[in-house]
């Protein structure tokens, strides 16, 4: 209900804010809303040749191709004067993100087919982890702590395995692993919900601990920090985990709050106490390394482990062949019944990510968001905030709508400010340290037609917010 509600409030308020403009005189078309392309130059004006100052008439006339660009500052969209059919048509700026029509042809190209690919593959995997008996092993090792975490959950239900296997693949920075594992524990978990329509307690603490984004290797930032020439590229990835733990304590305690978790189970305590000694220990590894020896490892150990899995999965399923053919199939084939099973989950969730988008499309095109960004700015440099924090801000405000976005902000503000300036590495912590909510909000609850999030929202957005403050004093202790 509280997903449905902003949904439309968001398409509301974008709609209405565009018509005020362009009926006020402040907008020239609504074309590039429809058919515009991200960075695509915005037309805002179209006169006749002597309507338009002498110098710009002159000039416009010598050109060869009849166009101008004046105001060439790479800092600011230069104003483009384009004489055609009689015309001159004025453009100034860029626009913000695709238009609604490209955005639906890119959600389908650019981002469903390629997660269609992940989920075969990757489902097809675990068909083999739960025919061979890996699952349920892994289940039943774990069980101890997540009967504690999701009381709701049976011991060994198989749910288990595959929100172990979705925490690993974030804690590694794995992505297109993360998905398919959370989607397959979302759709287990929804066997035992007893209202289908509802999210259930379990279902709700694992999204808000998933979309808390506990990061080990953040790869991704790595990646962009060094192609920026960041004197270290890797020397936010210890902020980074500071904040994304932090934010993942954050989610369990209010969700567990909510749901009157025992926070003094013992073997709740030890799993505890054993991630933040793991977590510290790799940390203390990784900062005796020199620059080299930090990207060696950074860019290495996320991928040489889902080798190992992938390598595993394999080995134990030929290990364990008898099982396959205790249920009439071979691993090959039980492999593409899961790569099957993975496709439809894609083809489901297409809907849901469709309508989230799109409303994000509009949202960041109309202006609305620019302008929010610029009242919160406001606020903030009222209450004392530097500059240096202010200009990072829209990395954090965009995050949880575009990921994609927020990576377009990120990247401006290292070529702005340059890759080792405090904003640009406040930036790289904001992008890290949490998860595009509304986007994963529509995934998974899409994936199992869950209607009524509850208060699922609420704290994912709420954790944001403490991300957010968190990656603040983390960055300012650290730079």
């Amino acid at each position: 209900m509280v997903l449905s509600r902003f949904w439309l409030i968001i398409f509301i308020s974008s709609i209405a804010f565009v018509l005020i403009s362009l009926f006020s005189g402040n907008s020239y078309t609504l074309d590039f809303m429809i058919n515009g392309k991200k960075d695509d130059p915005i037309i805002i004006s179209e006169k006749y040749l002597n309507q338009v100052p002498p110098f710009i008439k002159d000039s416009i006339e010598k050109a060869p191709d009849q166009t101008i660009v004046i105001d060439n500052i790479t800092s600011n969209p230069d104003t483009t004067y384009v004489y055609s059919a009689k015309t001159v048509k004025i453009f100034s700026g860029v626009q913000k993100s695709d238009g609604l029509l490209p955005t639906c042809k890119s959600t389908l190209l650019d981002l469903i087919l390629p997660l269609l690919a992940y989920l075969a593959f990757f489902c097809g995997l675990m068909e083999l982890l739960i025919i061979s008996g890996a699952s349920e092993k892994l289940a039943k090792l774990l069980s101890p702590v997540f009967v504690k975490v999701f009381p709701s959950v049976p011991k060994n239900h198989p749910s288990i395995s595959f929100m172990t296997m979705n925490f690993a693949a974030n804690f590694l920075g794995l992505d297109s692993a993360a998905t398919p594992f959370g989607l397959k524990a979302m759709e287990s978990l929804q066997e035992i919900n007893p209202d289908k329509a509802k999210a259930s307690d379990a279902q709700i603490m694992f999204m808000c601990l998933h979309a808390s984004g506990l990061t080990l290797i953040a790869t991704s930032i790595i990646g962009y920090r060094a192609a920026a020439n960041a004197t270290n590229p890797a020397d936010v990835m210890l902020p980074c985990i500071i904040t994304s733990f932090i934010g993942t304590i954050a989610a369990f305690l209010i969700v567990g709050i909510k749901q009157k978790i025992n926070f003094k189970s013992a073997s709740l305590v030890l799993a505890l106490m054993t991630l933040i000694a793991a977590i510290v220990g790799l940390l203390m590894y990784v900062n005796q390394l020199d620059i080299i020896g930090k990207n060696y490892f950074t860019s290495n150990l996320s991928a040489l482990i889902l080798i190992v899995i992938i390598a595993f999965t394999l080995l134990f399923s030929f290990y364990k062949e008898k099982k396959f053919a205790e249920a009439n199939t071979t691993v090959f084939e039980a492999f593409v019944t899961g790569a099957n099973n993975g496709v439809k989950t894609g083809v489901t969730i297409f809907p849901y990510v469709l309508g989230m988008l799109v409303a994000i499309s509009l949202f960041r095109n109309s202006g609305l968001f620019e302008i929010i960004s610029e009242w919160i700015a406001f606020a903030f440099s009222n209450m004392g905030v530097s500059k240096e924090i202010t200009d990072a801000l829209p990395v954090a405000l965009l995050r949880p709508f575009s990921s994609a976005g927020s990576r377009g902000f990120l990247i401006d503000s290292m070529n702005t400010f340059g890759a080792d300036s405090f904003t640009a590495r406040l930036s790289s912590i904001f992008q890290c340290s949490a998860e595009s909510t509304f986007y994963v909000i529509a995934v998974y609850f899409g994936s199992v037609n869950i209607k009524n999030t509850r208060y699922a929202l609420s704290t994912m957005l709420l954790v944001d917010i403490i991300c957010v403050i968190t990656a603040i004093f983390v960055a300012s202790w650290f730079f």
